[in-house]
């Protein structure tokens, strides 16, 4: 399947209409949420690397080609404008693991119209998916108050190349590690797994489970103790690190059950048998609620593995997102649809300290203190830096979290934070507004005049 074909159709029959009118002048499209999912007080930028590396090999071939003209049942020729069409334009965006909120374009891409309209449903596909991920995975790490949070998430994911970046997203924000094996070593994750009941199961008993599992790994070790009866599997599994010495690094697992009970008689039962630095692993079906609700408890739970609820974002799966076009050949537009109004024009957002977002245009300059979050990471088709890492993107996460109000960090009803609009934006808007209503006030005149009744 290709990336170019990975599109809507309307993009498609756009784009021939545009490139059959000639209309090949410059257009801005801006991509943003209109509003954050309930309990989110924050959005986390992700998804910008696969978005550009998508861009920078854009180009459509014959094959390309072919499969639209199947699809629109059409002749081959008529789609011959698209063939060898590249992404030759400029893309400015918010640089992934930064903090932001409703309204603000995370990317606006300039280029010819009809390139500018064919990259739309891959950008928002790849933005919005990573970005509601990555903001669930934050979410759980605030949570976890500096507790380690482990990714587990693989199996769950919509599909293996989902999984490989929710790991990635999740090391973006700070996990300590990740399941996937193949996100272990393509990324540079640290990789973390202990067993399954289905191990357990294979052997006579627990104890024969959890000295063959040491025989066959070398140092620390995680047993998984919920098999049958968790207090007993816990008892066993401290008789096995007792003798087996393995010294700090250990952990015992619970993956069901009351955590918060089952964890304070788990660490009783470790530190009598003097493995006080034995750690406890909790997973089975965790996200950010039943992690705060455990760290808020007192639970003694060492490390939390988060997966399904957190590699799908269960509960906010998805972003009411946007592409829209804000200028075209120089020419500031807007949509005017209820609840669905944009702001026309390039822009730019500006991160004030002690103060709300500003929302500003494009050529603005910086309020005093403020920086700009908006920065130019493609030109004529290229990219103008090396891409970029996920640990690089966790310094920048780190930095915008330290700075967010404490009323937006919280986990239960949260209180986003809400960007302002500059003067200058605002009388844009007004000015295009006022001239979209005038151009249409002599055609309602003239259907008004020409409406019959009987």
């Amino acid at each position: 399947m290709s990336d170019v074909t990975t599109t809507d159709l309307y993009e498609v029959t756009m784009a021939m209409s545009y490139l059959r009118e000639d209309m090949r002048a410059p257009a801005t499209f801006s991509l943003f949420v209109r509003d954050l999912p309930p309990d989110r007080g924050f959005l986390v930028a992700a998804g910008l690397e696969a978005a550009l590396d998508f861009l920078a090999g854009y180009r459509v071939r014959r094959e390309d080609i072919q499969e639209c003209a199947d699809v629109l049942h059409r002749p081959v020729q008529e789609l011959d404008p698209l063939l060898g069409l590249r992404f030759e334009g400029e893309v400015r965006a918010v640089p992934e693991g930064r903090l932001v909120f409703a309204g603000e374009p995370l990317l606006e891409v300039t280029a010819p119209l009809p390139q500018a309209q064919l990259v739309e449903t891959y950008l928002l596909n790849q933005v919005c998916h990573q970005t509601v991920v990555a903001s669930k995975a934050a979410r759980c790490v605030l949570a976890a108050a500096g507790r380690p949070v482990v990714d587990f998430s693989l199996r769950r994911t919509h599909g293996p190349w989902a999984g490989l970046q929710a790991a990635r997203l999740g090391a973006l924000v700070g996990f300590a590690g990740t399941s996937n094996v193949s996100a272990a070593a393509a990324l540079g994750i640290p990789a973390s797994g202990t067993m399954a009941h289905s191990y357990i199961e294979a052997f006579p008993g627990e104890e024969e489970a959890f000295h063959a599992f040491a025989r066959a790994h070398p140092g620390p070790v995680t047993f998984l103790v919920d098999t049958y009866d968790t207090e007993e599997g816990v008892r066993i599994a401290a008789r096995v690190l007792a003798d087996l010495r393995r010294g700090p690094g250990c952990a015992v697992r619970l993956d069901s059950g009351d955590l918060d009970t089952l964890s304070r008689r788990a660490r009783a039962t470790l530190d009598a048998a003097g493995l006080t630095d034995v750690r406890i692993v909790a997973s089975g079906g965790l996200d950010e609620y039943s992690v705060d609700r455990l760290v808020r408890a007192g639970a003694p739970i060492d490390v939390y593995a988060v997966g399904t609820r957190v590699g799908v974002a269960a509960d906010a799966p998805y972003l009411d997102a946007a592409y829209k076009l804000v200028a075209y050949d120089g020419r500031p537009v807007m949509k005017l649809s209820s609840a669905k109004v944009t702001a026309p024009g390039r822009k730019q957002v500006f991160r004030r300290p002690g103060r709300p977002d500003m929302i500003a245009l494009a050529q603005e300059e910086a309020p005093d203190s403020a920086q700009p979050l908006l920065r130019t990471v493609m030109r004529g088709g290229r990219r103008t830096e090396p891409p970029d890492h996920w640990r690089d993107a966790r310094e920048r996460f780190r930095e915008d979290l330290a700075g967010l109000p404490g009323p937006a960090r919280r986990i239960r009803d949260p209180e986003p934070v809400r960007p302002e609009r500059s003067l200058a934006l605002e009388q844009l808007t007004a000015s295009v507004r006022a001239g979209i209503r005038a151009r249409l006030r002599p055609r309602q005149r003239v259907a008004s005049a020409g409406t019959t009744v009987r």
